[in-house]
């Protein structure tokens, strides 16, 4: 399994790209396998702002549904409007083309309390 070392890591299975005080975030190519095959993905929490572990939407798969957490405190300004056409992509690219949304983070700092990747692949195994 691929975990890019320029991410931070949740052990809800998040991952974090920070850029000055904006986060990309997504699911984990861990997540994304443990899933299986992602049909929906839920998101209507744009323009809101939460709270670190607050749910941010949902993500579907054919045999489950998962809540997605939010990493860090901050304000939900961009939803990646590929998924809503094209979920999969998740599965095929989830540090890229599936990222799930942008926010504005509270305090970027907070950011360097999340796993590094060498630490997100010990508790994954």
């Amino acid at each position: 399994m691929n975990f890019p070392a320029n991410l931070r890591y949740t052990k809800d299975h998040e991952w974090v790209l920070l850029d000055g005080n904006t986060a990309t975030i997504g699911v984990t190519d861990f997540a994304q396998h443990e899933l299986g095959d992602i049909v929906y993905v839920d998101i209507n929490t744009k323009g809101k702002s939460l709270s670190a572990e607050e749910v941010f939407g949902t993500v579907e798969a054919v045999k489950t549904v998962s809540d997605l957490f939010l990493p860090v405190a901050g304000t939900v300004t961009e939803i990646n409007p590929a998924l809503e056409a094209n979920p999969e992509l998740v599965n095929s690219d989830p540090y890229g083309e599936g990222w799930m949304i942008k926010m504005t983070v509270d305090n970027p700092a907070d950011i360097g309390q999340l796993m590094n990747a060498e630490a997100y692949t010990a508790l994954v195994g």
